[in-house]
Parts: structure tokens; C-alpha cells; sequence
């Protein structure tokens, strides 16, 4: 990777010129990476008959534009920032004292400010709010789209959407043409996932060579956070890391636990990284200073076997239901505490498809096909009823003839060491 003088014409950089000059940027082409990512989303409108839609999800609005600004607080606070999408017009609307945010993208026509339409921001006034944005955007789909467009919508208050919906426009789910629009990666947004990988992989490896009895898991979990916030990741989703007894069942956060001696220790990285890109994979370690037992031995290569069957099965072009039916089959003293599914999309978050394993196909399960450009993370959690489990998670990209792995930190040979 080419060195990169932050301090060189440091006043001139600001906005999309610091995102576009950082130093993880460098050999890809990021202008070609919004306007791909703003076309597949279009191109999904155009197929569904949606005229108009209107973005709230902060990461939906980052893949439609490259644009971000204060991703948890907008995730909870909309409309707080909203971006309205036609066939041929884009307009941003930008929180409040934050519209140069928007400025130079391509991908974004017009930069306004936004209405806030929350009861935190108008208390009693909260339902004329509803209505006035309503109907200020219902004019304005009208200008851009005509009267009949179709609007679809994703994560708004309630209020906002029937308020639209009482003004006579036909509003649908916006969900599912923006989760198909991601679900197909370019060749440029390849190489953004590369970098968030290789920075997250730099941050485990530091969190694996910190790892002593008697540090708490939240001091152990904070050298991965340190680590990817350093190599300007976005934030951690969230902070699954734990030990010991903690690690089963699986989905406990790190805690102020002290981690003891020849205990495992189970992390998921979940890594909104650098370029907004997801990095998610799953590894296990021991905490020394002996070596493993027999029992977390034989948990963690379950867990591997586990991982490797279900990417040897995966090709392009293989239903979900092919794939579920071929899937690694759960031995009986793990199902229990099982992952929820097999295996899942990975984009700028977890997305679509969702993969699941033989025995919840029925239940949970939908049909669809794998592609070529799909990126996918293959789960595994092993743990029995009583004592300690194994987290373990590959991320790998749908080629034209198979997969590669793209993760690439290694396995702990300490714990795929057969028994002597």
C-alpha cells in the first residue's frame, strides 16, 4: 500500500476528498464503486415498477450514495436524514448544520436540509409534523416522479407512512430491491471488502497477542476496537466476545469477566470497517498457559469441520434449498445451542441471503440461487448443553466457478492438534 502524507495540503482536505485520499483507498476506485452500487439500486426500482424511494437505514443511504454522517445516532433518529431516489434525480437530505456532508458525490444531484419528523424533536406537535412532511414529499414525488409513482419506503416512524399513505399515494416495502441491489458485488467493491478484511485482521491479531489470564473480556474486546477505529473503521455492531463459561450458549457481549487460565475465548468480529465494508468472521482461542483439553479440542474441530464442509458445498448457481439440504449436519448433542443459520450475506452489514441449516429449512428456510458476486460468511457455533463452545466464521466471495476465502487469519493449530 502506497504511503499517503496526511499532512500535506491538510486545509484543503475535507469531506469526500479526506474519505477518497485515505490511505486504505489507494488502487481503488471509489467514484466507480458509488455510481455500480446508486445503478443496481435503480436498476432494482425499475424492475419492481417503483417510481420514487425514499432511504432512511444510514448504511442503505451510504451503498446509494457513499455519503455517511453519524451512522448509529440516524439509524435511531429518522427521519432525521433521509435520501430521496428517483430514475434521474437523487436528493440528500442532510441532518441539521450538516449539509456540506453531501457535497461532491456524484451520486447525490441536490443537498437539502432535512425535517426531523420525531416526537424528541417536536413533542406534542409530533402528528402536524407527520403531516407536513408528508405532504411536502408527497409534492415532491409528484414534481419528479408523476402522481402515480410508487413510493417506497424503509425505516420511518409509523406516522410518516401513514401520512403519506392517507394523501392516496401507493406506498410499498422498500427492503427488498435495496437488499437485492447489494447482494451482487463489483469488482471495485471486491477490493473495499479486501481492506476492511486485511485492517480488521491487523486488530484481531493484536487482541490475540494481548490475550492474559486476568484481563477482563471489555479490555480485551477494547484492543480490536482501539485497533479498527485506528485504521478508520466506522463503529463494531457489536461486541461479541466472551470466555470461559460465557462462551456458551453463544450471543454473550464482552463484560468486565476476568478471563482465566486455559479457558477459551470466542469472538465475532462484526466489523462495520473501513469504506463502510463489513468484515465478519469468527475465531476461537485459547488462553493458555497450558495447553487445550481434549474437550475444547474436540468442540473447536467440530466447529472447523463444520465451517470447511459447508464452503466445499457452496458453488454459483446452487439454490438455498440445494445448499441446505447438502449442509454440514448438526451432531445431536449441539443442536440445541446451534447458530441460527448457516451461512449469510455480507456486504456493508449482514444482509441478504440468509442460509440456513438442513434441519430449520422448513421452518425458516426460503429458496433462491447463488451468484457470482455474492460475498458470504459461513457460520459455526459448537457448544453442548453445559460447559464451554467455539465460535468459528469464514467470509468468502461467489466467483464464476467456485469461491475464494477472503478471510485469511489463521485457525489455532493449538486446538485442531489431534490427541497423541
Amino acid at each position: 500500500m502506497a504511503n499517503f502524507d496526511w499532512h500535506a495540503g491538510r486545509g484543503d482536505l475535507h469531506g469526500l476528498a479526506l474519505l477518497d485520499r485515505a490511505p486504505e483507498s489507494e488502487g481503488i476506485d471509489l467514484a466507480a464503486v458509488r455510481q455500480y452500487r446508486l445503478g443496481r439500486v435503480r436498476a432494482e426500482m425499475e424492475t419492481r415498477g417503483i417510481g420514487a424511494m425514499i432511504l432512511s437505514d444510514p448504511v442503505n443511504i451510504r451503498y446509494a450514495t457513499g455519503t455517511r454522517n453519524m451512522q448509529v445516532f440516524t439509524s435511531r433518529n429518522t427521519p432525521s436524514r433521509y435520501l430521496l431516489l428517483t430514475a434521474h434525480r437523487s436528493i440528500l437530505f442532510e441532518f441539521t448544520g450538516a449539509l456540506h456532508l453531501g457535497e461532491g458525490y456524484e451520486t447525490v444531484d441536490e443537498v437539502r436540509p432535512a425535517k426531523t419528523a420525531s416526537f424528541v424533536a417536536t413533542g406534542p406537535d409530533i402528528v402536524q409534523r407527520e403531516r407536513d412532511w408528508a405532504r411536502d414529499m408527497d409534492a415532491l414525488v409528484d414534481e419528479l416522479a408523476g402522481r402515480d409513482a410508487v413510493l417506497g419506503m424503509e425505516r420511518m416512524n409509523a406516522g410518516v407512512a401513514i401520512a403519506i399513505a392517507a394523501r392516496g399515494r401507493r406506498i410499498v416495502d422498500a427492503q427488498e430491491p435495496v437488499e437485492m441491489a447489494r447482494a451482487i458485488k463489483s469488482a471495485e467493491e471486491i477490493k473495499c471488502v479486501l481492506a476492511s478484511l486485511r485492517a480488521t485482521e491487523v486488530a484481531v491479531s493484536k487482541l490475540r497477542d494481548a490475550i492474559r489470564p486476568g484481563m477482563t473480556e471489555n479490555q480485551l474486546w477494547a484492543v480490536l476496537h482501539q485497533s479498527v477505529i485506528e485504521q478508520n473503521a466506522d463503529y463494531c455492531e457489536t461486541r461479541l466476545l466472551n470466555s470461559g463459561a460465557r462462551t456458551n450458549p453463544w450471543y454473550q457481549e464482552s463484560s468486565n469477566r476476568e478471563i482465566g487460565e486455559n479457558e477459551l475465548i470466542a469472538l465475532d468480529t462484526d466489523v462495520v470497517g473501513c469504506h463502510g465494508y463489513y468484515s465478519d468472521f469468527s475465531r476461537t482461542f485459547h488462553s493458555g498457559p497450558g495447553t487445550p483439553t481434549p474437550t475444547q479440542r474436540a468442540l473447536y474441530q467440530a466447529a472447523y469441520e463444520q465451517v470447511q464442509a459447508n464452503m466445499a458445498i457452496l458453488r454459483p448457481g446452487m439454490t438455498f434449498r440445494e445448499y441446505s439440504q447438502a449442509a454440514w449436519d448438526i451432531p445431536e448433542a449441539f443442536h440445541a445451542h446451534r447458530y441460527y443459520l448457516s451461512a449469510h450475506g455480507c456486504g456493508m452489514t449482514g444482509e441478504y441471503p440468509y442460509l440456513y441449516h438442513h434441519g430449520d429449512y422448513a421452518e425458516a428456510g426460503y429458496d433462491g440461487v447463488i451468484e457470482p458476486g455474492m460475498v458470504l460468511c459461513v457460520e459455526s457455533f459448537i457448544g453442548a448443553e453445559e460447559g464451554e463452545g467455539v465460535k468459528l466464521e469464514e467470509q468468502v466471495l461467489v466467483t464464476e466457478t467456485g469461491i475464494e476465502v477472503m478471510s485469511r487469519f489463521p485457525f489455532e493449530q493449538s486446538l485442531l492438534a489431534r490427541e497423541v
